[in-house]
């Protein structure tokens, strides 16, 4: 073999190998070129080859694609270079997982009795609950449910991206009519919190969907209603159990299910909550087909301002890209006042700031999410770089937050965002360098401080690999330490002047202290 064929098998194998810890496709990579210099773009079969070491790529197209995974050409060219794949993280998905031991505690008898206990306790509404499970669903599975994907895709040919008036059609063409109501938002009270609803569009069997007149005047909003119904008579036929679209009120808190009836959980809650997801994900789908999607947010950077062009509400951009994008460590959170999470998902398994059923008494306030929820003047969207303390760990994050209002009017907050470790790793960085960097930095600096150098650059790099503009330039901006609770603030001077609890003492720490006394 010459020379220049076994430089050929082995960049093709360090092409490869980067391609495949990314998580990209070959159509990806193509997409990406194609968006930085199309004149000398590779295809996707041009870049098989390459892979193969079937083709060696002439010194523009090295160029290219050692921009996209930010190495120099030298590097693919080199030899000694490692080409270990980095050790695969472990999924990131939800909340840790909880042993059932002993066993016998935990049978379905015990369960079906103490549950029902439970939720009455915590005042939990059975459709509430039913909604935590369907989120530890798509969190342990990170948003990929591909059924559902080819269901919205077979009844929309992919098409990308539609109008209001391709969606009218659609219903046509599945049988539904649509009907006009004018109804106002109303205020409403729950607990000591008052906000105001608006009922936007309901099914009526067998197949008319009613649509509320203000939803003309949002198109974005519009098309989510109408591809949602549309999704309830595809995937269900039309039977007729499904949730009105309102906005406003609490995570699973609809007009017509047993929502205020606490410590109750039926059949009916469970149908109803996955009937929602269920609706919901097909929507998102029919409006942003997978692979039209994905190469539409590689071209706009990740920028949510970018669902101007597709005419989508933020929150449809945001969910969208949890479910699309390569990369698969990623949270959402839709936050409304004085702090209610009314939307969660954590496929990177980020804590909670605070809970989404009731709102807890010490939140830490320096979350991006949280801090913005309230500054009534913040206008513009903000990124962050945050190292979260939880307990002895110390996590990396990165999100992009802005205030928005909803159809009823309410102001709230909406925050997309990735866990970094898993996107530095694959860069082969040294994670724990770089977080224990950023942290000492923050802790230097009251709680806030500037990116080490080498951790910037590191973050910088990562985020360009990854094609995400907010996260380059959030690591230009200071850095912040976040915790799950203002009670447990890891800051020199805490965030939050709360009263002192005074310390309890543990029966291990009583035992201890009468043993050293007696000896």
């Amino acid at each position: 073999m010459s020379n220049l064929q076994r430089k050929s098998h082995f960049l093709g194998a360090k092409f490869r190998n980067l391609r495949k810890r990314n998580g990209l496709t070959l159509q990806d990579v193509s997409s990406r070129c194609i968006q930085i210099h199309a004149d000398i773009a590779p295809s996707v079969s041009y870049l098989s080859m390459i892979e193969t070491g079937k083709r060696t790529p002439s010194p523009e197209v090295l160029e290219l694609l050692a921009s996209i995974f930010q190495k120099s050409p030298r590097w693919f060219l080199d030899e000694n270079a490692n080409l270990a794949t980095p050790k695969k993280p472990a999924t990131r998905g939800g909340q840790p997982r909880m042993p059932f031991e002993p066993a016998f505690l935990f049978s379905k008898n015990l369960l079906e009795a103490a549950i029902p206990e439970l939720l009455s306790q915590t005042g939990t509404s059975g459709r509430q609950f039913a909604h935590l499970m369907i989120r530890s669903l798509q969190e342990v599975h990170q948003n990929q449910f591909p059924d559902l994907e080819r269901s919205a895709e077979a009844v929309g040919d992919r098409r990308f991206a539609m109008t209001v008036d391709d969606l009218l059609l659609l219903c046509k063409r599945v049988g539904l009519k649509v009907r006009w109501f004018d109804r106002e938002a109303q205020q409403t009270q729950e607990n000591e919190r008052v906000f105001k609803t608006l009922v936007r569009s309901f099914f009526q069997a067998p197949a008319t969907i009613y649509m509320n007149e203000r939803l003309r005047r949002d198109p974005a909003r519009l098309k989510f209603d109408l591809a949602a119904h549309i999704g309830h008579k595809v995937l269900h036929d039309g039977d007729g159990l499904k949730s009105v679209h309102a906005t406003g009120g609490r995570l699973g808190g609809t007009p017509e299910t047993s929502a205020r009836h606490f410590g109750a959980m039926n059949s009916q809650d469970v149908l109803f909550a996955w009937r929602d997801f269920e609706c919901g994900f097909f929507a998102e789908a029919l409006l942003c087909p997978k692979q039209p999607m994905r190469r539409f947010l590689m071209r706009e950077n990740y920028r949510v301002e970018a669902r101007d062009k597709l005419q989508l509400t933020p929150a449809v951009m945001m969910r969208r890209m949890t479910a699309v994008s390569p990369y698969r460590h990623w949270h959402y959170f839709d936050a409304y006042p004085p702090g209610y999470l009314r939307s969660v998902y954590r496929g990177n398994g980020i804590p909670l700031p605070w809970g989404n059923l009731s709102m807890v008494t010490d939140p830490c306030p320096q979350w991006a999410v949280f801090s913005m929820l309230h500054q009534p003047n913040a206008r513009k969207p903000s990124s962050q770089i945050s190292v979260l303390q939880d307990g002895d760990r110390s996590l990396l994050y990165c999100c992009h937050s802005f205030r928005t209002r909803d159809s009823a009017g309410n102001h709230h907050v909406l925050s997309v965002g990735i866990d970094l470790v898993p996107a530095l790793e694959s860069q082969g960085y040294d994670t724990d360098n770089v977080v224990d960097a950023i942290g000492a930095s923050t802790r230097r600096g009251g709680g806030r401080g500037a990116l080490p150098a080498r951790a910037r650059q590191a973050i910088q790099s990562t985020g360009r690999v990854l094609n995400i503009g907010w996260v380059a330039e959030a690591a230009e901006s200071a850095a912040s330490i976040i915790c799950p609770r203002s009670m447990t603030c890891p800051r020199p001077k805490r965030c939050a002047e709360l009263p002192s609890m005074p310390k309890t003492a543990e029966i291990a720490e009583i035992r201890d202290q009468i043993i050293r006394d007696v000896n």
